[in-house]
């Protein structure tokens, strides 16, 4: 049997997280309401988000305002620190000092274990999520997995797409193979399951929803998020539906009355065959739709 995910008690609430919503470092006064919006994580910006002549002026404001932040809130929080290539990485990284109780640190356009062993020396003890978003990322994910303290895959798709020069239709099929290999390495190295990149469309909450629970067949377990409004559908997502639900009391159920246990054998239920796999299933719907996260 497959061992599960080792997660330290203080990392359990990341590895759980099921939405991660960002927010520019730059425009800190949305902070408190980013983590009013109910979202599991929010990760603060240094990246995408933020100008180049504006990255050192958010590292400060950022610096400045933690002392305002309780243990509860700062345990919440994420750094998204600019890729190890580009002249802000080091900075963003000697940040991480003055940001005690952050949760975890994500890197942007992870490509090599190296260099999240440079985060995690930077970051000791801290969760580490890299972020993938290239080819170089998608060809070393194994490494990139089995880093220090990397305890979830972030899937980047719209800065994948542009550096494969892939032109996705609306359902995104064309990354299936990319996600599917995010899901099959993180399972492989152990690591809670992997988070999926954004939906762009901000006013369209029924497909933010829909891009979840896409996300969820697929095996992955959290959801970037890019406004708040975006926070509850991704958790509709994630929630079995109460069709799945029932199926899995049926089953849960029936395996109850036969004697659930190793010697169990197949059951029929619906009169479908109901096996350990099967089982293992409805034990999973079950769990996510009980999911809380702190």
């Amino acid at each position: 049997m497959s061992q599960a995910p080792a997660v330290s008690p203080a990392e359990a609430p990341l590895a759980r997280a099921r939405s991660f919503l960002f927010v520019p470092a730059d425009r800190l006064e949305r902070l408190p309401k980013a983590l009013a919006s109910g979202a599991d994580a929010v990760i603060v910006d240094l990246e995408d988000a933020v100008s180049p002549a504006a990255k050192a002026g958010a590292r400060g404001a950022l610096a400045s305002a933690w002392g305002g932040l309780d243990a509860a809130q700062r345990a919440r929080l994420l750094l998204r620190v600019n890729a190890a290539p580009t002249p802000w990485h080091a900075d963003d990284l000697a940040l991480l000092a003055q940001l005690p109780g952050l949760a975890g640190v994500m890197l942007a356009k992870a490509e090599s274990a190296a260099a999240l062993s440079t985060v995690a020396a930077a970051a000791p003890g801290l969760a580490l999520l890299p972020l993938i978003e290239s080819a170089d990322g998608l060809l070393n994910l194994s490494a990139i997995a089995a880093a220090p303290q990397v305890l979830r895959l972030v899937l980047g798709h719209m800065d994948l797409q542009a550096d494969l020069g892939m032109a996705c239709s609306p359902d995104e099929h064309e990354l299936l193979p990319a996600r599917w290999q995010l899901v099959l390495v993180s399972r492989g190295a152990r690591l809670a399951p992997p988070v999926d990149g954004v939906t762009v469309a901000l006013d369209q909450p029924e497909l933010t929803e829909a891009d979840t629970r896409r996300c969820r067949r697929l095996g992955f377990g959290a959801k970037l998020c890019i406004h708040p409004a975006q926070v509850q559908a991704v958790h509709r997502g994630f929630c079995p539906s109460g069709e799945e639900l029932a199926w899995a009391q049926r089953v849960l159920a029936a395996a109850q009355a036969a004697g659930d246990g190793p010697g169990a054998g197949a059951l029929r239920v619906d009169g479908r065959m109901v096996d350990a796999p099967v089982l293992a299933l409805a034990r999973r719907l079950q769990s996510l739709a009980g999911a809380a996260p702190p």
